[in-house]
Order: C-alpha cells, then structure tokens, then sequence
C-alpha cells in the first residue's frame, strides 16, 4: 500500500517521483517491473523506499533482509543515455560514494566515519552499514536501478553478521529524509559529471574515498578463484587494480575482504 511522500519532503526536492510503500519483498524488483510497465512515469532519480523490505537481493545472489523498521531501502532509477557505455561502470561507484558522503553527514558530532569499500559497500568504523546493488533493467538496457539497504535502527544483537553495524548500533539517530535527499542530490551531481566527460575529477574523488585502496586484499572472483594481493587503484573504468608482486589484475567484479 502506497504511503504518501509527505514524510520525505526534503528528498522530494531532489526526486520527480517518490513512492513509499510498507512493506515490500524487493525495492528493485518492484522498481524494474514499474519501469518496464511505464517507463516515463519513472523518470531518472523516481526513487521507491520502505523500512520493511523481505527479500531483497545483494551482490553474488546474496539474500538480504532486516527486522521491519530497523533498515531503510530504497532503489533510485537512473537513466544512462546521458553516459557512455564505456563510462557506466562508474554508475555503482558513483553510488556507493555518495551514499558515503551521505553517511557521513549524518555521523557528523557522533565520531563515526564512513568509508566506501570497493565497488559499493559503505563501512563506518570497518563495519558494513550498507550494501549497494546495481542493476540493468532487462527491457531497458539504458535504464539502470541503484537500490541500496542502509542499517538504520537495528540493535546490534539484530545485526545479521558480526561485520555489520548500524547507527543504532554506534549511538547514532538518522534523519531517514536527509540521509536520503543527500543521497541522491550527490549521486545527480557526481552523474552529471560523468556525462559531461568529468571523469577524471570524478575518478579522483572516488578513489581517495575508497577504504580498499592501498589494503591487502584477498578478491573471491566470479569463476570461483581468488586473488590476493594489494589493492594498487582505480582503473579508468572504475575496475580494481590489484597487485601480486609483479603482476597487475584488473578486477571488474568480485568479492572483496579487506586482509588488513
């Protein structure tokens, strides 16, 4: 059931359309079924949000759920005509750090300090706050949707691993309208860049947010192998690069631990 977007006023400003519901098995699910039914009553940044999603997805297939009311989720709908495709690799990443930024400014005056893990996880103080998760609309090859879970409310005896974490967790409150109108006006500004060939300053940015530049990483790849070794940059593409003595691997997806 549809709530009405009065309780986001703040992200409304910086969204053409904002559709909360209660509850929800999956935000992106729902989001890519209503832009392939009506794709211009979605416009880029339509955004979609519920504190009780059921069954929502992560990267590698993982399953992600959340005790209802402890965690905000919410997928945003991007349009990539605007992008080159050699660039749209930068869309994920683009996400994760403005979702870092947006962290952040939260955590201001609570010590926390957000970092963003490669290519889109947000920690804050080490510990997973939230997981990004970009996806293709099948009948809409331009059409991309970011959806994101951020751990809100949720007491750390309901936190699902022991590397997670929350604001509740850490003593902070969230201004669930904020942290989201400042999502998404920094993931249109850092978009914006990327479509008007400001990819440099972008790819800058990105990189020194990145906690995984410049760690010891062990990488569990696609095809079931891993590779360790030091996380040495970005790529022009957003890719990590990763180095094993003499040896430099472009990682373009996979599942990144942090070794130390």
């Amino acid at each position: 059931m549809p709530i009405p977007e009065a309780g986001y006023p703040r992200t409304a400003a910086h969204s053409p359309r904002v559709q909360v519901v209660e509850t929800t098995d999956s935000t992106n699910a729902d989001v890519v079924a209503a832009v392939t039914a009506d794709p211009a009553g979605w416009p880029h940044l339509s955004v979609l949000i519920t504190d009780d999603q059921r069954a929502g997805r992560g990267r590698l297939d993982r399953s992600w759920t959340a005790p209802a009311g402890t965690a905000l989720a919410v997928s945003v709908v991007v349009d990539a005509t605007m992008i080159p495709p050699a660039q749209r690799g930068w869309i994920p990443l683009a996400a994760g750090a403005a979702m870092t930024r947006a962290v952040n400014h939260q955590l201001s005056g609570h010590g926390g300090t957000a970092e963003l893990k490669w290519p889109n996880d947000v920690l804050v103080d080490g510990g997973k706050i939230c997981g990004i998760l970009a996806e293709v609309v099948p009948a809409s090859t331009d059409t991309v949707i970011v959806g994101a879970g951020v751990n809100t409310r949720m007491s750390r005896a309901d936190l699902p691993v022991s590397t997670a974490t929350s604001f509740a967790a850490i003593g902070a409150e969230c201004d669930d309208d904020r942290l989201l109108a400042d999502f998404i006006d920094d993931l249109a500004k850092t978009l914006a860049r990327v479509a008007h060939d400001d990819v440099d300053r972008v790819h800058r940015e990105i990189e020194k947010l990145c906690a995984t530049v410049g760690r010891e990483v062990t990488v569990s790849l696609p095809d079931g192998s891993t590779l360790q070794g030091t996380a040495a940059r970005l790529d022009a593409e957003g890719r990590l690069v990763v180095e094993a003595g003499t040896i430099e691997t472009v990682v373009s997806a996979g599942d990144v631990v942090h070794v130390r």
